[in-house]
């Protein structure tokens, strides 16, 4: 017997279709019903990597006293977050208001007259464990108060709407210019902070926070204010977090790919899924740290890994990619629920059978690997050291390719997805079986994928990286527009759900990054029949449909969604808040002064100002908050233009340049290789390659 969710889309929507609990979709008629019976609603938001997620639907959501007290007392709606992020910020906001901390599951009890929460957790148990009250128990409390306290109630709400309310609309701010430099200083110092080596707790990717460190350099060089007033070195930082990444157990290094974080400040023990949106971010940073001199092995090795497994296992016949691989994944095919990690780790006495005698004794000088394991009597592989990997331990990890996969990395160009626990329980797999593949399209993930694919294009030339980043980038312009309209999903082919602004900010941001790239092919290769004229057009039609429908003209910024979708919302957000992504308006702004540099049309700069202008009262009181806007400072601050020959854009594309954008001149000063403007004004024509970098170092850091 299934409940309303079997026809849905989402994958994680439909996992929760077998359950006795009589759910919903976020749709009007729910909303209606709940508010006619006077139900409370219980909303479940989460997604279908989310491995507590996973554990709720099999222990809580399949309880059948539970669904009982559920069905008669409440209307239960489930969300995909990454299809309403939207929602998903409003309740995780009022979860954090309410508990201090965040997290998915996001399980939260709304009024149904006005959707305003009034209590809210993450995972709640069967029964009473870990600290926490059993979930029949919470129901029968929650229903209970919800009857008998209502002044309580009502004056419970009001404080959290008004929260929520507060924090939309944010106090505008004016600054000048040594005001802002001192404010960039603070965020960067602050960032830097953020991802230093800490011993305590998860380690997170954090790459908004890693890159701003990162941007800093250039800008705490030996003898300037910021390198004598900052208590970090933040070259090394950078690197650390680089290394942390590269050579840690959040990578995998047998089939590429970065996993989503690790249970464990020493990068060792990974949470096994593996999403787009981290890998696109780290391959951009690894390019980034590798194009500012630190040429370490390893990150090569990792970014080329990664592309590896986003062509066998993430790519689309379509040429877009997909969204997440489960954590989970089954060991055989009779077992009831899925194992944790169990594509991913290895048995001693499994390497005992795979590799030589030679080969064991050097993958256990290389990685942490031992009888006893590092992971419930497992091996995850985590390096000991970073430098290249001998060809032995090459030859050790394709052996373990194949015991995974069933076959070698050069003879396995695609391996198909298991679209949920059916097929990967029934398919016949050569090697392991693997974890489920969430199969759908989300833009906003695909773009920054794309992004991280140009700017591996830009600093180790590899064409397959731009050939992967222009079918994807070329699949949403040509299918997610519908009646005009940017749309962020796309499952099987069919386009929905209206496009929010962190899909517009990434997209546009993805189209720049790609024509940035797009002038080095003349100089080598064709691997794309679009011109850099090509995405600079279609990134400034896009960004005019954003400004029409989510540019906030009373307060700066842009809103996450637009007015049309927006009636359902309890408060409609500009979100500035970092978190496994950028935040959207972060990279908004900081696209607004790079299409003002290419275009010379000050419209856009104008709107980069006002919004941040917007934000500057939270950049203020919370650097940690929003590290994409520190970057968007950076840009405003420090915006260069280089307008030069192709020639000289391959060369120095390449480089750390945060701040410049590169357009070719069509003609030059006699006599000059290029010019350097600086915001509102160009520097004399440069003479020479030596001049002209030189400018482009003091633009670079004259903010």
């Amino acid at each position: 017997m299934t409940n309303r969710l079997a026809e849905a889309k989402s994958l994680y929507l439909r996992k929760h279709a077998e359950n006795p609990i009589d759910w919903w979709p976020w749709c009007d008629e729910a909303l209606a019903t709940a508010k006619a019976q006077n139900k409370p609603i219980f909303l479940s938001i989460g997604y279908s990597s989310c491995h507590w997620c996973t554990v709720m639907e099999g222990e809580a959501f399949s309880d059948p006293a539970i669904a009982e007290y559920m069905n008669a007392n409440f209307i239960p709606i489930k969300v995909d977050r990454e299809e309403r992020p939207d929602l998903d910020s409003i309740y995780m906001q009022a979860l954090q208001m309410m508990s201090g901390q965040g997290g998915w599951p996001l399980n939260a009890f709304l009024s149904p007259d006005d959707l305003v929460p009034f209590y809210a957790g993450t995972y709640f148990p069967v029964e009473p464990r870990y600290g926490r009250p059993g979930f029949l128990q919470v129901l029968q409390a929650i229903r209970r108060y919800y009857d008998t306290e209502k002044q309580d109630l009502r004056d419970r709400k009001a404080v959290i709407l008004e929260s929520l309310l507060t924090s939309a609309v944010l106090k505008l701010e004016g600054e000048t210019q040594a005001q802002d430099r001192e404010l960039l200083r603070q965020g960067w110092e602050t960032s830097t902070g953020i991802v230093t080596p800490n011993q305590y707790g998860n380690s997170f990717p954090m790459i908004p926070y890693a890159e701003l460190a990162l941007r800093g350099t250039r800008l705490s060089l030996p003898g300037s204010t910021w390198e004598r007033e900052s208590k970090y070195d933040a070259k090394e930082i950078c690197t650390q977090r680089g290394l942390d990444l590269a050579l840690g157990g959040i990578y995998d290094h047998v089939g590429g790919g970065f996993h989503r974080y690790t249970v464990d400040p020493t990068w060792t023990v990974p949470h096994f899924e593996k999403m787009l949106y981290d890998n696109g971010q780290i391959v951009e940073y690894l390019a980034n740290l590798w194009s500012a001199g630190v040429q370490e092995p390893a990150f090569k090795r990792a970014i080329a890994g990664t592309v590896e497994w986003l062509k066998r296992e993430m790519t689309a016949p379509e040429g877009y990619f997909y969204a997440a691989q489960d954590a989970d994944s089954f060991t055989t095919t009779e077992e009831a629920e899925p194992e944790e990690g169990a594509f991913y780790v290895w048995n001693y006495s499994e390497l005992e059978q795979l590799l030589t005698p030679e080969e064991l004794t050097e993958l256990q000088q290389t990685f942490t690997v031992t009888a006893n394991g590092n992971f419930e009597g497992k091996n995850v592989l985590q390096r000991r050291q970073a430098g290249e990997l001998s060809e032995t331990i090459e030859t050790a990890l394709k052996k373990l390719f194949v015991a995974r996969y069933g076959t070698t990395p050069e003879s396995l160009t695609t391996f198909p997805p298991a679209r949920n626990n059916q097929e990967a329980k029934t398919s016949n797999w050569p090697g392991r079986i693997p974890s489920v593949t969430d199969t759908k399209m989300i833009v906003a993930w695909n773009s920054l994928m794309i992004s991280g694919l140009a700017r591996a294009y830009a600093v180790f030339r590899q064409s397959s990286d731009l050939e992967l980043a222009t079918t994807a980038a070329n699949f949403i312009l040509n299918n997610q527009f519908v009646n005009g309209r940017f749309h962020r999903l796309n499952y099987e082919n069919q386009p929905t759900v209206l496009a929010q602004s962190e899909d517009y900010a990434f997209f546009i941001k993805a189209l720049l990054d790609l024509h940035q790239a797009s002038p080095l092919i003349g100089n080598e290769f064709s691997v794309t029949q679009y011109s850099p004229s090509f995405w600079l057009e279609r990134a400034i039609a896009l960004q005019e449909e954003f400004d029409e429908y989510l540019w906030s003209v009373e307060l700066g910024g842009y809103f996450n969604t637009p007015s049309v979708a927006s009636q359902d919302l309890i408060v409609r957000e500009r979100s500035y808040a970092d978190n496994a992504t950028p935040s959207a308006n972060g990279v908004a702004i900081a696209n607004l002064v790079r299409l003002a540099l290419l275009t010379d049309n000050l419209h856009y700069l104008d709107l980069a100002e006002q919004g941040l202008k917007a934000f500057r009262s939270v950049m203020s009181r919370a650097a940690q908050a929003c590290p994409s806007l520190f970057a968007a400072l950076d840009w405003y601050s420090n915006c260069t233009l280089i307008r030069t020959t192709t020639e000289q854009i391959y060369s120095l594309n390449s480089q750390y340049l945060p701040s410049t954008v590169f357009a070719v001149a069509s003609k030059l000063p006699e006599g000059s290789v290029g010019l350097v403007c600086q915001g509102l004004k160009c520097l004399p024509a440069a003479e020479s390659v030596e001049q002209m970098l030189q400018q482009v170092r003091q633009s670079q850091t004259r903010g």
